[in-house]
């Protein structure tokens, strides 16, 4: 697939970073090289991201983590320790449709956590939280050029943190679950980390 869009694009020089990408280097617009590359492509199931060469080095990564830098919801797998997944997914939707703002389908749902053990989090981390294909060749690949990686989470701390260090990134936000006798007290807490906080973090 890559050579026909080498000739097409007249590229200086293409680089292969694996087996399932390449970077093309050529001149003209984003814009242009994008529709040429895409022409060439014909119907092939694969991704063109066109960019300007200034600023195209980048220094830092902020991402999320649940459902993006891991494979699941963490409130989710923390709610099927006592059954209580329906519940929280109720909520859940109840905040998608508008009716909850984030903080308060945030504490609504932590507050069905009360009592669940929390040394359940370390036996989520060992056998159901998995890492995204990718992720760890991703923040590998960038902490090898020197970007700085941050995961920044909406979810808590007992999971982000462990995320972050198993990556090998160089920070964690998230949300902190209060325990009490080592049981989750069902409150989390204040200031609660949602969008704004995302954006100050950044």
């Amino acid at each position: 697939a890559v050579a026909p869009v080498v000739k097409a694009l007249g590229a200086e020089h293409a680089d292969r970073l694996s087996s399932r990408a390449t970077d093309i280097f050529c001149g003209g617009t984003p814009q242009q090289a994008r529709a040429t590359a895409r022409a060439a492509l014909g119907e092939a199931p694969v991704d063109v991201i066109a960019q300007e060469a200034a600023g195209r080095q980048k220094r830092l990564l902020v991402s999320d983590m649940d459902s993006t830098l891991i494979g699941q919801e963490c409130i989710d797998e923390l709610a099927a320790v006592h059954d209580l997944k329906p519940r929280v997914a109720a909520i859940t939707e109840r905040a998608m449709r508008g009716e909850l703002d984030f903080a308060a389908a945030l504490t609504e749902r932590v507050a069905l956590l009360a009592d669940i053990p929390a040394a359940s989090v370390d036996r989520l981390l060992d056998s159901v939280i998995t890492l995204s294909p990718g992720a760890a060749t991703m923040v590998a690949t960038l902490k090898a050029h020197d970007v700085r990686t941050v995961l920044v989470s909406g979810g808590f701390t007992l999971f982000a943190e462990p995320i972050a260090a198993r990556l090998g990134m160089d920070a964690a936000f998230a949300n902190r679950l209060l325990v009490a006798d080592g049981m989750l007290s069902g409150g989390v807490a204040e200031p609660i980390l949602g969008a704004d906080a995302k954006r100050e973090r950044l």
